[in-house]
């Protein structure tokens, strides 16, 4: 007790000093933000691809045409809606509906029928302006209508209609089609989150198969000069560089997108407006250097505090237990010499287009006014709803397609059976009742559908688990954080709690014996 009284009175006077006239209390200020690079082109960014910070920024919201670096937009549109395996047509109006000067790398011809794979690899690779058009044609039904998903993806993503408008599925000039660098920024970080896009826009070099001007077929190579470079001593190298698209135009100018990994952490630099032949590849090396070099990724889930503040929450008008939240997965950029500690935290109930359909509220975090991130509050009990049902849907495909499959390969029935007896139908309804009647399946084929429908179930059930096991870890976590806490204002410190949570232990686990 004598020492618990030591600690109240240290406590007292301790808050007397602080809060006596006159006394003063400094709090050092958070690092500035870094600034020590440049670039020569008009506009340009680097942003940090997981926590969207821009790190360094030039004209970033003034619009710019974009050349090709827009077909990056059109390969993600055209993956997400179509197979790789499907067969592109190319019409007259895909060849030649295209201003002077647009080229024609490879030949293409009308009539040309090429896979959705070889006419992406032609488009990101060679900046072949005919397959854009194709694929917009065979994804969209017209150039219009794919050009009307672009801008609806666009917008999915967060870009801003005042920076960011397409018109055409290639990029070539048109008085209505701008990006702004920071939309742009957005858009590539959708695009190389995609697997197939990413492993397209870093294929360094493909064979396509034939065509009508290319019986033979054809090998091509990646045009992105630092994505191609592999030697250190290479004024083009840039360590960790993995993925981009060239562009250019009479408007644009040289246009350049550049993906790059180091150490965990990952960037993309967009360049606008470049009017030297080879500058801009030396300005986006600089800016992506700068950014590995100057700041650090902090996570919000080792160091936010919000959800253990309280025993419930309330946002849009409804209640959860905080047991029942969680912070998904996210980082904060900051430069090297800060902390997570000196970001301020901003909750957010008006949630952005594009959140994650389970997310009811949104931790936004800025540091001197800059935004450095953010972290989605997620409701457990609909995550793991969304994903029942998910399971549900995909079983349902499953068991439809194995159906529909079966019913394919079963040869049509003659007429003689057509005309069977009754006698022979009630034989049939006896031998293919229950829910395989209508089919005529085998055994095998019957084991095969239901081990489609199980694999499904067993997947979203997994899910299911695992978010429950989260979340009672996490109301594990705060369970001990609260008694933590209620120790110490009794007296008890940290290594007191430590102590009395071992002994616990020993204790609960003699009983077991």
């Amino acid at each position: 007790m004598g020492n618990l009284k030591k600690r109240i009175i240290s406590f007292f006077m301790a808050a007397a000093m602080i809060l006596e006239p006159g006394a003063i209390t400094s709090f050092a200020e958070p690092p500035s933000w870094p600034g020590d690079v440049g670039i020569v082109a008009g506009a340009g960014i680097v942003i940090d691809a997981d926590s969207k910070t821009v790190l360094f920024g030039q004209q970033i919201h003034v619009p710019y045409p974009p050349a090709s670096i827009l077909k990056l937009l059109t390969a993600l549109v055209v993956v997400e809606n179509c197979q790789m395996d499907e067969t592109v047509t190319f019409s007259y109006d895909a060849i030649h509906n295209l201003e002077a000067g647009a080229g024609n790398k490879l030949s293409l011809a009308e009539g040309d029928q090429i896979s959705v794979e070889d006419c992406l690899h032609m488009m990101v690779l060679l900046s072949s302006n005919q397959s854009a058009n194709a694929l917009a044609e065979h994804v969209g039904g017209s150039r219009d209508g794919f050009v009307e998903m672009m801008n609806e993806k666009a917008k999915e993503l967060g870009c801003s209609p005042d920076e960011t408008h397409f018109a055409n599925p290639s990029g070539l000039n048109d008085d209505s089609q701008y990006v702004s660098a920071y939309d742009m920024a957005l858009i590539a970080a959708a695009v190389f989150e995609n697997e197939e896009v990413f492993r397209i826009a870093s294929t360094k070099k493909y064979s396509v198969g034939p065509t009508i001007n290319n019986p033979n077929g054809a090998n091509i190579s990646m045009e992105h000069r630092i994505v191609m470079e592999e030697s250190r001593g290479s004024e083009y190298y840039c360590e960790g560089v993995k993925a981009g698209k060239t562009g250019y135009t009479s408007k644009a100018g040289n246009t350049l997108v550049t993906y790059a990994e180091r150490d965990g952490r990952r960037l993309i630099s967009v360049i606008l407006k470049g009017s030297d032949k080879y500058q801009y590849y030396m300005d986006a090396k600089n800016i992506m250097n700068f950014g590995f070099s100057s700041f650090k990724n902090e996570s919000v889930n080792g160091a936010e505090g919000f959800l253990q503040e309280q025993e419930e929450f309330t946002f849009g008008g409804s209640v959860y237990p905080a047991s029942q939240l969680r912070l998904e997965e996210a980082v904060i950029t900051v430069p090297l010499a800060a902390g997570f500690s000196d970001a301020q935290r901003n909750l957010v109930t008006d949630l952005p287009a594009g959140h994650p359909p389970a997310a009811v509220a949104m931790l936004s975090y800025t540091y001197n006014d800059r935004k450095v991130g953010s972290a989605y509050i997620i409701d457990t009990e609909r995550e793991a709803q969304l994903a029942a049902e998910e399971a549900s849907r995909a079983a349902e495909e499953a068991s439809r397609a194995a159906a529909e499959a079966m019913g394919e390969s079963q040869p049509e029935e003659s007429t003689a059976q057509e005309e069977s007896s009754p006698a022979d139908e009630q034989e049939k309804e006896g031998k293919g009742g229950g829910i395989f009647s209508g089919f005529s399946l085998s055994q095998n084929q019957i084991l095969i559908i239901v081990a489609g429908i199980g694999l499904a179930v067993v997947a979203g059930l997994g899910i299911f688990l695992g978010i429950r096991r989260r979340k009672e870890r996490i109301a594990r976590q705060k369970r001990r954080e609260r008694r933590r806490q209620r120790l110490m204002e009794i007296g008890y410190n940290e290594e007191d709690f430590e102590e009395l949570v071992r002994k616990r232990r020993e204790s609960g686990s003699g009983r077991k014996k």
